[in-house]
């Protein structure tokens, strides 16, 4: 059972950095169907009140899909899309998730094309 402040409120805020990331969308094993519904209201308060960080920490440890993808989304606008196709790869949004891949093998291609010598007429590196 997670501790609660005065006010019956996990303090999301004050956990440690070390031991709280996840790298999966299950919720941590130690935490109870209770705590993580509470831990998920928290992380959609923090969400909506523009602390991403925290919000981000929340439905990471309680592996909430729903914020994951919001949280991509977010990242995606800010044009940070390495990091909004973890979110939505964690988060399960496989439509997105594809869309990104498209566009990252798209690059690639881009990229090794123009470390590529040029080919003769017959399709041959000269």
């Amino acid at each position: 059972m997670a501790h609660k402040d005065e006010k019956g409120k996990i303090p999301v805020g004050k956990t440690p950095d070390q031991g709280f990331f996840f790298r999966s969308t299950k919720p941590h094993p130690g935490l109870a169907g209770s705590d993580k519904a509470a831990l998920v209201r928290r992380g959609n308060e923090f969400f909506n009140n523009g602390n991403l960080a925290a919000a981000k920490r929340v439905f990471l440890t309680t592996g909430y899909g729903d914020g994951l993808i919001r949280m991509g989304d977010h990242h995606y606008h800010k044009k940070e899309f390495l990091e909004a196709f973890r979110m939505y790869w964690l988060g399960k949004e496989k439509r997105k998730c594809d869309e990104l891949i498209e566009k990252m093998v798209f690059v690639i291609r881009e990229w090794l094309e123009e470390d590529s010598p040029p080919a003769d007429d017959a399709g041959r590196e000269k």
